[in-house]
């Protein structure tokens, strides 16, 4: 068996290694391999990416499925693990994943076998012998704070997957893997840092904004709607802060939910102005 880590780049010199350094566990031995493409970074990414012996490709950017699918794509392995540059992986995750690959406990350089929470806690992956993927809970921080209310966690996402089972679909910022066949679960989490500053987060709602006005538009929300722009956004914050418990993530979950609530007022402004623009 053989597992491809298949990721996409651009910029992430500060996340890339704790990404890579959580998955040696299962890559070290020479067996499996780690894939990146990269739409133009001018940072240190592609540095660090080598230093881990990654397969670099460099390709203009395609949209989010597309250049994570085209990653997907170059793996040669029989299970694509598929990461976003700012995930990395629980201890315990790597000893999961490990044991439902290849049977056995991660082996250390030297030939020891690392006590893995996934392996000592008896926990093991929740499928049958013929699922296709598994998914993956994920713990997201902002501002420091693991955000557990609010619908930010168990947050699971389909991330690993037997080759050329599935492949990514367009959502926006946030595409989804849509795989043929049954589906299973792994108890222990992905860790999402993304979001250490405010102006950090703001900047990517802004992006991610842009790519949902697109997805928005095509569907029809193109007029100015007092309706999308400032009553959706309120009722997305009241239900995520108030009924999904939001507010039990303290102050970093008052400010996520309430900047949460202006990327979807955003998303339905920007629609209406690419509308604006379109001629008639």
């Amino acid at each position: 068996m053989k597992l491809s880590v298949a990721l996409i780049t651009l910029n992430e010199e500060a996340n890339l290694s704790r990404t890579l350094q959580s998955v040696m566990p299962l890559v070290h031995d020479g067996d499996s391999e780690i894939i990146i493409v990269d739409s133009g970074s001018s940072d240190r990414t592609l540095e660090i990416a080598h230093s881990y012996s990654a397969r670099v490709f460099v390709e203009p950017w395609k949209g989010f499925a597309a250049q994570k699918n085209s990653a997907m794509d170059k793996g040669t392995g029989d299970w694509i693990l598929q990461l976003d540059a700012d995930e990395s992986l629980e201890p315990g995750l790597a000893g999961e994943i490990h044991a439902l690959i290849w049977g056995t406990p991660p082996q250390g350089p030297t030939g020891d076998v690392p006590q893995w929470d996934a392996l000592t806690s008896g926990s093991q992956a929740n499928g049958s012998p013929n699922s296709v993927g598994f998914w993956i809970p994920r713990k997201n921080y902002f501002l420091g704070r693991w955000i557990k209310h609010g619908g930010f966690y168990p947050d699971p996402k389909l991330r690993l997957i037997r080759r050329g089972a599935g492949k990514f679909e367009e959502y926006g910022a946030h595409p989804t893997i849509r795989v043929d066949g049954p589906t299973g679960k792994l108890t222990h989490a992905l860790v999402h840092c993304a979001y250490p500053t405010l102006q950090g987060y703001i900047a990517h709602m802004n992006s991610y904004s842009s790519a949902g006005a697109q997805i928005a538009s095509g569907r029809g929300h193109s007029r100015f709607s007092l309706i999308n722009i400032v009553l959706r956004p309120g009722l997305t914050f009241l239900y995520n802060y108030v009924f999904r418990l939001g507010f039990l993530d303290g102050r970093e979950g008052l400010l996520l939910h309430l900047y949460h609530a202006g990327y979807v007022s955003w998303k339905y402004a920007k629609a209406w102005e690419l509308a604006r623009r379109q001629p008639s």
